[in-house]
């Protein structure tokens, strides 16, 4: 039987992405290879929000495209950067049979076939009211958390973004659509689902053609409550949120929807009124705190997690004082953080003449990070000596009868366990404290 082997760069969408991919080619006979090396068919799915998976791109490309001398192998490049520069790869790779965008993951099998008689290359955009989502589940999947996307694209115009260019415009994904593909995975003995797209909190607003019922798709806060109620679901997450669209219906979630987690990310991005225009976020800090503030009293155990730019053109040192005050406030308990990496085709590249120093901001991030780890290892502490409510995913990558598990507020905590934990919820005692972790003894 023939295989296939993904390499998956970036994103959670991407990670999505690629097990559509790889269920769609089950029903060619493909199975899952555990290298390259081994595979009849590699894909490497890309992601183009920051430089540095572009050039994991090519290193990769540089180890899979030599075994074309040795043995048949077909190699394609998926994702945003073969979105963002498609052409371009299919010019400088002669030897990569397939080039494609997003947009095109439910052909791969069509693409698949045309590549045994001709190079492929499908970077269109599909209509936004026409586009088909894949519907298939990853075969592959043994976890007990799942991801459903629920939209594409974004209409925002973020100054730093390039996921406009690479993703296109927002469009949301029929809500019967999305609830049925949560009970299929659940009925696979997925307990934990977390709902992707772009800026989630618009779903709804623009929605593939259904006919006369197109007009009644639920907003996101009644997509929330529906996914809710399906039998056998017990976590329920959402991931990315804007905070200019947060609005009260959103909140009220959290004090009514029990298996909504206690963790929510929420991108900030920098933490000046100054530096939010020139990004064009459409939002304050004022407006911010005040979300962060409405959100936790409807849901006091909310941890927060967040996205921060670092470096940002013409970022001075009271914008990013402003920043690191956020940082102490909201006490955020993590966070993705980077210097500022200007990408093609963007707004922001205006700016370019007012570019931070390198040395600078890696100075400035630097200092963030630490302030950022010392925050979360206090909030570690407090927990020491508290028990636990942990999903167990199953054994730990590096620890001889350890297991890895999250809480309801995303925290990782390792516990002795085995392969027969996975899945379930244990109660753990914890003993010890780190910056990204928690280690305890179960319980009961």
């Amino acid at each position: 039987m023939p295989s296939v082997y993904i390499k998956t760069f970036g994103c959670q969408m991407n990670d999505y992405d690629s097990g559509k991919m790889r269920a769609q080619l089950a029903a060619d006979g493909f199975t899952a290879a555990e290298e390259p090396g081994d595979a009849d068919l590699v894909i490497v799915n890309t992601c183009s929000i920051r430089e540095k998976p572009e050039q994991k791109l090519h290193s990769f490309l540089g180890t899979v495209l030599p075994q074309k001398k040795v043995r048949p192998v077909t190699v394609a490049i998926a994702g945003c950067v073969a979105q963002m520069a498609g052409k371009e790869l299919y010019r400088k790779y002669p030897k990569v049979d397939l080039v494609f965008g997003p947009d095109a993951v439910h052909r791969i099998r069509e693409m698949v076939e045309e590549s045994k008689v001709r190079r492929v290359l499908d970077v269109d955009f599909f209509a936004e009211d026409t586009y088909p989502f894949p519907t298939d589940v990853d075969p592959d999947s043994s976890s007990v958390a799942g991801f459903v996307t629920i939209q594409k694209g974004c209409d925002n115009k973020c100054t730093f973004c390039i996921v406009p260019s690479t993703r296109g415009a927002e469009v949301s994904r029929p809500a019967d659509e999305v609830v049925d593909e949560v009970r299929r995975l659940v009925d696979r003995g997925v307990t934990e689902i977390t709902l992707i797209g772009q800026n989630v909190n618009s779903y709804g607003l623009k929605i593939i053609s259904q006919g006369p019922g197109a007009s009644l798709q639920p907003t996101f806060s009644e997509l929330l409550r529906r996914v809710h109620e399906v039998p056998g679901l017990e976590v329920l997450r959402y991931t990315t949120s804007h905070p200019r669209d947060m609005g009260d219906d959103v909140v009220a979630c959290y004090r009514e929807l029990p298996k909504l987690a206690d963790h929510l990310h929420l991108p900030v991005q920098s933490g000046s009124d100054r530096v939010l225009r020139r990004m064009k976020r459409y939002y304050t800090r004022a407006h911010y705190l005040d979300v962060v503030a409405r959100l936790r009293a409807a849901r006091p155990s909310l941890v927060l997690t967040t996205d921060v730019i670092v470096g940002f053109p013409g970022e001075s040192d009271a914008d990013f004082d402003e920043t690191m005050t956020l940082l102490e406030t909201v006490r955020f308990e993590g966070s993705f953080s980077f210097v500022y990496s200007p990408r093609p085709g963007t707004p922001a590249l205006r700016l370019l003449d007012e570019a931070i120093p390198i040395g600078v901001a890696n100075e400035r991030l630097q200092r963030f990070q630490a302030v950022q780890r010392r925050i979360q290892l206090e909030a570690h502490r407090t927990l020491v000596g508290a028990t636990l409510s942990v999903l167990a995913d199953g054994p730990a990558a590096h620890d001889e009868g350890v297991v890895c598990g999250r809480t309801s507020g995303f925290k990782t905590v390792n516990f002795p366990g085995s392969e027969a934990d996975r899945g379930r919820w244990v109660s753990v005692r914890v003993g010890a404290a780190y910056a990204n972790t928690l280690r305890g003894e179960r319980v009961g």
